[in-house]
Formats: C-alpha cells, sequence, structure tokens
C-alpha cells in the first residue's frame, strides 16, 4: 500500500545518506594518508634549519587547488546558462580533474624514498605495527589527542572559516553575484600566497608552536569584527536593513527543528517554523523568536505587517511536497520576500555599492590567519612524532582536524544562524573552537624548536 511505499523509500533515502556520508569519511582517511605522507616525504629530505621552509610549499597547495577550482568553476560558468551548469555543466570540473589523477600516479612511482626512512631500514628500526604503536602505546597516544586538540581541530576551523565560510557568507548571505565574488576572492587567494612560504620559513627562525598559536588566537578574536566589515563593505544596504527592519517570529519550540544544511532539499523541512526559519535565514535576514501556543502556526512579523507559515505536506513517495501545498509554501515565500523588500532587504548586493577594494582587503586579512598558522603546520606534525610511525600518527589528527572540525563548520553555523535569526551567529562555533585549541595548545602542546634537529 502507499504508506508501505512511502516507509520503503524513506529507509532507502536514509541507507543512501549513510553510504554517502560513510564514503565521505573515507575520502578524508585517504587525504590524510596523502598529506602526512607529502609532508614526511618532504621534511625527511630538508635540512632541520630549512623544513620549515620547505614544507610550507605544501601548505600553499591546499589554497592553490581552492583557487584552481575557481578558475575552473568560473570558466565553465562562462560557457553555459546557469541552469545548464546546476542540470550537469557542474560535473565537468570532476572530469578535468581525471587528468590531476594520471599527473598524481606518474610523481608517486617516479619517488624513491627518503634518507630517513632508509636508514631506519637499514638499521630495522621500521616499526612492524605502526597503529598498534601510534594508537595503542600512550606516550604516543597522549600526543596524537593533544595534536588533534590542541593544533588540527583548530588550525583547521580557521582555515575553513577564512577560506570556504567566507565565500559562502560573500554569496549566500551577503547576496553578491557568485562570479563577481569568486573574481574576489581568487584576487585575494593569488597575494597571500607567498605568506605561506614567509611564515614557513619565519618558523624555522623563531619556533613553531607561538607563531600557529597566536595566528589561531588573533583570527579567534577578529572573526566576529571582520565579518560585519564584510557586510558594511560588500552591502551596505543589508546592513542598514539588518539594523532598521523589526522582524519577529513566533512559534512553537516543538516545531523547530535542527537546520544543518543550508543547501538540503526543500522538503527535509516540512513544520511551519522550520519552514520560515529556512525562508528567513536564507533571505539573510535578523530576526528574534518569540514562542507560540503549542500546535499553533509559526508567524513571521515584518514591521506591521503579520504573515503566517505554512505547513508542508508530501506527496505518498516522500519525495515531493504535494502540488497544494508547494503552492502554499511558495506563496508564503514570495510574500516574506515582498515584505522584506519593503523593509529596505536588497535581493542581491548592488554591484556599484561593493566597496571592492576593502573587500579584499578583508579576504586577505583572513587569508593571513589561513598562511600564519598552516604555513608551519607540516614541520611542526612531523617533528612531533618519531619517525618510525610519524606517517601514522599524524595522518589522523590531521584528518579529524580538518574533515571533522573543520568540515561541519558550514553545517553547524547555519544551524546556529537559523536558530538564533543572526546572521552572525554562525561565527560561535569557529571562535570557540580556536579558542579551546589555543588553550589546549598553549598548555600541553611542545614546540620542537629545541630538538628538530634530531627529529
Amino acid at each position: 500500500d502507499l504508506h508501505s511505499t512511502s516507509r520503503r523509500q524513506r529507509q532507502m533515502c536514509i541507507r543512501d545518506r549513510i553510504i554517502l556520508i560513510v564514503l565521505r569519511l573515507c575520502q578524508g582517511l585517504a587525504l590524510g594518508g596523502e598529506y602526512g605522507g607529502a609532508a614526511t616525504y618532504v621534511a625527511e629530505h630538508s635540512p632541520p634549519h630549512k623544513r620549515g621552509a620547505s614544507t610550507a610549499w605544501i601548505q600553499t597547495t591546499a589554497t592553490l587547488g581552492f583557487l584552481l577550482s575557481l578558475v575552473v568553476i568560473l570558466g565553465v560558468r562562462s560557457t553555459m546558462s546557469p541552469e545548464q551548469f546546476d542540470a550537469w555543466g557542474w560535473r565537468i570540473p570532476f572530469i578535468i580533474s581525471l587528468g590531476l589523477l594520471v599527473l598524481s600516479v606518474y610523481i608517486r612511482v617516479s619517488m624513491k624514498e627518503s634518507p630517513v626512512f632508509l636508514k631506519l631500514k637499514a638499521g630495522n628500526g621500521i616499526s612492524k605495527a605502526p597503529v598498534r604503536e601510534a594508537f595503542g602505546e600512550w606516550k604516543n597516544l597522549r600526543i596524537v589527542l593533544i595534536c588533534l586538540f590542541g593544533l588540527c581541530a583548530g588550525q583547521s576551523i580557521v582555515w575553513y572559516t577564512s577560506q570556504f565560510y567566507a565565500l559562502f557568507f560573500l554569496t549566500q548571505i551577503l547576496k553578491v553575484d557568485p562570479i563577481y565574488a569568486n573574481t574576489l576572492f581568487a584576487t585575494s587567494l593569488v597575494l597571500s600566497m607567498p605568506l605561506f612560504i614567509f611564515f614557513g620559513a619565519l618558523s624555522d627562525r623563531i619556533g613553531r608552536k607561538w607563531l600557529i598559536m597566536i595566528g589561531i588566537l588573533v583570527a579567534a578574536l577578529s572573526y566576529g569584527p571582520l565579518f560585519k566589515a564584510l557586510t558594511h563593505y560588500a552591502n551596505p544596504a543589508l546592513e542598514r536593513a539588518q539594523q532598521s527592519a523589526s522582524i519577529v517570529l513566533t512559534a512553537d519550540p516543538r516545531e523547530c527543528s535542527f537546520q544543518g544544511n543550508p543547501i538540503a532539499r526543500d522538503v527535509d523541512f516540512r513544520t511551519s517554523c522550520d519552514i520560515a526559519k529556512r525562508v528567513l535565514a536564507q533571505s539573510a535576514a535578523s530576526y528574534e523568536v518569540k514562542d507560540a501556543a503549542a500546535g499553533e502556526l509559526a508567524t513571521v512579523t515584518i514591521g506591521d505587517r503579520a504573515i503566517a507559515s505554512r505547513q508542508g505536506r508530501l506527496l505518498a513517495n516522500g519525495n515531493a511536497f504535494e502540488p497544494a501545498s508547494k503552492a502554499e509554501i511558495d506563496g508564503f515565500r514570495a510574500r516574506i520576500g515582498a515584505a522584506l523588500q519593503g523593509a529596505g532587504y536588497p535581493t542581491s548586493a548592488d554591484r556599484a555599492g561593493i566597496d571592492s577594494p576593502m573587500v579584499v582587503l578583508i579576504l586577505l586579512v583572513f587569508m593571513g590567519f589561513v598562511a600564519i598558522t598552516y604555513g608551519p603546520l607540516a614541520a611542526l606534525l612531523v617533528e612531533m612524532f618519531p619517525a618510525r610511525i610519524r606517517y601514522t600518527s599524524m595522518s589522523l589528527p590531521y584528518h579529524i582536524g580538518a574533515g571533522w572540525f573543520g568540515g561541519l563548520l558550514p553545517t553547524i553555523s547555519f544551524a546556529l544562524v537559523a536558530e538564533h535569526g543572526n546572521i552572525y551567529a554562525g561565527l560561535a562555533y569557529p571562535v570557540a573552537g580556536a579558542l579551546m585549541t589555543f588553550v589546549i595548545g598553549a598548555i600541553w602542546l611542545r614546540d620542537t624548536k629545541e630538538t628538530r634537529a634530531a627529529a
């Protein structure tokens, strides 16, 4: 019957999501392994007094890859309509990347072992059980945990906030045209590339721990003012509307769920509260949340105009709203949009009102946070672990820091924005995460400056 069919389809949807998450975790593990191998290889070919400068070249590749992705996406977008890109054009960059895969395989098979590894091998010093030795012995596991919570977690959060979240904020919250926003971002990336080498080399002279810790702390303390400045220079009309318009969402709190995906399907949010919050959050509206009586339909009040939300009713297959329900939700979205425009909220950032040099400068400061925390990272990670287990030991905390602490940032930040009705509420996660890492790292992380010659 229809009920059984709908239930099976929901089960299949849950299964597919679990498979996707598992595959993404496996992809993240591959990233951690590749990074650990690259950092170890370059560091073990470098003299100790130049290890930071040498491995900093590896650190530029993440930003360079981000830059190249922007260039490729801009190039593809410029050759087709937005509808064509959304339908099939987004696959082209993935196809192009196959060429990089061939190049990477060629480089891998052409590499020779490092002098450090050959020396260990000749002296029978290679670990026969690196996983057990790295994570099964407390003296090594302790360093792994300090590395994760006192270094990699905060550094990854700074990286994701300064690059991915800043671009998301610019395009989705401030409504800057994606092509123009990507151009501004690419400019800041190009200008920031030398900073990675500079801070990597500087860490060879003054030490790595406190250089990274200071960068994490300054980033945490600066994100609030800098993101507000980004709004001021990229979309001043939105800033004025945020300050002047009064918006109140009145809803039954039991109807309001965790909205952790800014690009999730609309059918994933079906209550009147969730639908209202999603529309307001995607419109970059600041709003106050008030509790309504149990079972009462959510209402959005903009100025003196009250607009009742709608409940979503699904088709039997659970994959779409009923036509009548979809029409009601679309009508609610349109009325909210018209009311927001009447309150001064712009539908997009006016190109003439964007102070492009200041936006690039702010983005460059963000890139500076990335460079000072990421530039010396590879050298510090290599020096924290003995050569016999460093490949295994450093890869896991790097993967978890990047894949979980950094990768969850967009989800958690958007949920905080929707929950609190403030476009800056999402910064609470990166600020708290960075401060956590600073405290743990400042207390327990060991600087390798005095011991790096033996590392």
